[in-house]
């Protein structure tokens, strides 16, 4: 697996307290100082352990190694051979990308190499003139002085800690050889620990073996249920036949067409998307079709339709429920044909596409109403695929939180701000009619603002705010989620006393999923008493 790349600093910082001038005999200076680095370093490894997420426990050790030796770059990986194949995560600081690169050239041969072969620190004041490197490419290239390096957790090595370059001698001593091996021996049982959560909930992620055969991009969510609808992605991708997406509004089908467009045989292709419902009776033939010179008042030259611009890659007619009869017959004639006349042109052309259909219609009830034609109701469902409610995926509404407050920080040039617990829980368990869609809104508007009003954390009161200007207080007037809330809470707790607290007799009662059980149990903070 391709290795995480975490940020990347470049200018260290200095020790907490490394400021304070001590007063003394120049021994006593040293040992102060000495004292307070070791006070520095167990003071942020204990805030360090606090950490439960890799990527910025990677970050933040490495900034703290770099910090406590003076170092000028640093470069620190962790190594999990677990979980049915190695996997890689590293973050670097002080290099430049064509730098990095080089360092990572030494993982397999040199210094690097050599620490982790041998599981013993490594210190030289020039890996450049010392024997045992310098006949390395990469040090040779790279020009490496002084360099220290040390494997992190001995049985077998987690990963590396390496150092290169010091300030402002140069060179490290064996003062820092023993400060970097300490922070080593500490360290191995927080990345350890890390690592092992990060495999369980790799294990837990229902999509992981599809995403490692599909291209997912910005598809968020690991649930069950989300990999029920890769799985049918997957098998109808490849086959260049046309699809119906059916789902409610906001579920993401026009995401989902873009899923199976790129893992297609089309995928070099252009990707075009109609709406539909805002093309009219009398303009479909010349937005599909496109128009010879002449053939209206406005064709003063010819224009290409959708068809001639998606010519070898994908159309998603996105609510095509929304097309009147007369756009139905011409849309079936395409399907069925492959081919097409030009508003005004009596040539034929050939339409080498590919149809998605999405709809949130319930065409059955449409064509029995007559508001959609049966013969394109069947031409269409050839291979259905329905996109799921959020609510059906509930495991997925943190990731997608949080990945919504990122998007939304990026667009908006705001602080990437987290959401308290109790947040957390009203986003999981309120009723999404909109659904994602309509979650990535409230997110967006939440991070607004929490951000406006100086939080430190997204609150319920910024997720679900009193919608009346100067009104009375939450907790006197409850709004509707609020109210939703209480009754699901209320409701949980019931049905689990009522069973003595057997998940699966309540989730029989409750008549849901155990695993949407234990999700809600989660969210609403119920304990058995």
């Amino acid at each position: 697996m391709t290795p995480t790349s975490i940020l990347h600093r470049t200018s260290p910082g200095s020790v907490d307290g490394a400021m304070d001038a001590p007063v003394g005999t120049p021994s006593q200076n040293d040992e102060l100082l000495r004292i307070r680095r070791e006070r520095d370093l167990y003071l942020r490894l204990i805030r360090l352990g606090e950490e439960n997420d890799l990527e910025p426990f990677l970050e933040e050790a490495l900034g703290l190694v770099v910090d406590i030796t003076g170092a000028r770059q640093g470069y620190l990986e962790l190594i999990d051979d677990g979980g049915g194949g190695e996997r890689r995560w590293w973050s670097g600081r002080g290099f430049s990308t064509s730098e990095i690169d080089g360092v990572r050239a030494l993982l397999s041969r040199g210094i690097i190499a050599e620490a982790l072969a041998s599981r013993q620190t490594i210190l030289t004041g020039s890996a450049a003139r010392d024997p045992r490197f310098r006949e390395f490419d990469s040090v040779r290239g790279l020009a490496i002085d002084a360099v220290l390096c040390a494997p992190i957790g001995t049985d077998p090595p987690l990963g590396v800690v390496y150092l290169q370059g010091r300030s402002p001698s140069g060179v490290f001593a064996e003062g820092d050889r023993a400060t970097v091996e300490e922070f080593a021996h500490h360290l191995a049982p927080f990345a350890d620990r890390l690592l092992q959560h990060r495999r369980r909930r790799d294990e837990a992620d229902a999509t992981r073996p599809l995403r490692a055969r599909l291209r997912l991009d910005g598809v968020v969510g690991r649930s069950a249920t989300l990999a029920a609808t890769l799985q049918q992605v997957g098998l109808v991708a490849p086959l260049d036949v046309d699809v119906l997406l059916l789902g409610d509004t906001g579920t993401g089908k026009t995401q989902l067409a873009r899923v199976i467009h790129d893992n297609s045989r089309r995928a070099a292709g252009p990707f075009v998307v109609v709406n539909c419902a805002a093309v009219p009776d009398t303009l479909f033939e010349a937005e599909m079709f496109g128009a010879a010179a002449g053939a209206h008042s406005t064709a003063t030259h010819r224009i290409d339709g959708k068809i001639a611009v998606g010519q070898g890659g994908t159309i998603l007619l996105d609510e095509v429920a929304e097309l009147g009869v007369a756009s139905q017959a011409k849309l079936l004639q395409i399907i069925q044909s492959k081919q097409y006349f030009p508003l005004g042109s009596n040539k034929l052309a050939s339409a080498d596409i590919r149809i998605i259909a999405a709809t949130n219609v319930d065409l059955p009830a449409a064509v029995a109403a007559g508001r959609f034609r049966e013969d394109l109701y069947y031409r269409l469902l050839v291979l259905p695929i329905r996109v799921p409610s959020l609510a059906e995926r509930r495991d997925d509404i943190a990731a997608l939180a949080e990945r919504f407050v990122q998007v939304a920080a990026e667009r908006h040039r705001l602080p990437v701000v987290g959401f308290s617990p109790a947040a957390a829980r009203a986003l999981q368990v309120a009723e999404w009619s909109g659904n994602v869609r309509q979650l990535e809104h409230v997110v967006q508007a939440a991070l607004i603002r929490a951000v406006g009003s100086g939080a430190q954390q997204i609150e319920c009161t910024h997720v679900f705010p009193d919608p009346r200007p100067g009104g009375p207080p939450v907790e006197q007037h409850e709004t509707f989620q609020e109210a939703t809330r209480r009754f699901q809470a209320g409701l949980v707790r019931q049905a689990l006393e009522d069973s003595h607290w057997n998940v699966i007799e309540a989730a029989r009662r409750l008549d849901i999923a155990r695993s949407h059980l234990y999700t809600l149990i989660r969210a609403f903070g119920l304990e058995r008493h």
